[in-house]
């Protein structure tokens, strides 16, 4: 995965958790999509999640079983310390998406900003092995990622930007005829410094075949 473990161990020990360009006190697109496709009951995976505030507000409304996946570990571990005894009913995993196994299957599965990283073609078919094997016949994956006129370099690694077209293609590419794209929004997020940055979420459907 672009930067490797260390490189994003780096990046959650140089800053805290609401000075990252990422952070958002309320992840309110991300939350309408999974409250739209996920019911309470159904097994939920948060992929590259990292410190992000989506699983308090899942727990708080409900929500679970939940999974939270990082390649960072002390990523995971800001999550935790802010979760206390609300967050032991989480499965934590600390994993590189791209080489991770899944051991089983999920509702929806959840991703705002990690495919945007790999700008390496043998990382992204990874990825969307994982993708694949993760989710449940019928399942949906939400996949957000810098837009075609978002940033072009974020924590000092290279991106790939997409629009939705471009993201659909890229994984009928990857897995051939196995998704359906459902819909897709656009969404400017502004960091904790006033920056903007333009984002696209995709929303996918798991064929049966």
């Amino acid at each position: 995965m672009a930067g490797g473990q260390q490189h994003w161990e780096d990046v959650y020990g140089a800053r805290s958790e609401d000075a990252l360009t990422w952070f958002e006190a309320t992840p309110a697109v991300s939350l309408d999509l999974v409250r739209d496709h996920l019911q309470p009951g159904e097994p939920f995976i948060d992929i590259g999640a990292g410190a992000s505030r989506l699983v308090d507000v899942l727990i708080e409304e409900g929500f679970g079983p939940i999974t939270v996946l990082d390649v960072s570990g002390a990523a995971l571990a800001v999550s935790r310390q802010r979760l206390g005894p609300r967050g032991e009913s989480v499965t934590w995993i600390e994993a590189d998406i791209t080489t991770w196994e899944p051991d089983r299957t999920y509702a929806v599965w959840h991703d705002r900003a990690v495919f945007h990283f790999l700008t390496d073609a043998d990382d992204r078919a990874g990825y969307a092995r994982a993708l694949f094997d993760a989710l449940r016949p019928g399942g949906i994956g939400i996949i957000a990622t810098f837009a075609d006129d978002g940033p072009e370099m974020c924590s000092g690694l290279p991106v790939v930007r997409y629009a939705p077209e471009a993201l659909a293609q890229e994984l009928d590419r990857l897995l051939p005829g196995r998704f359906e794209m459902l819909e897709a929004t656009r969404h400017v997020h502004i960091t904790p410094k006033g920056n903007r940055q333009s984002f696209q979420y995709s929303v996918f459907r798991k064929t049966h075949r």
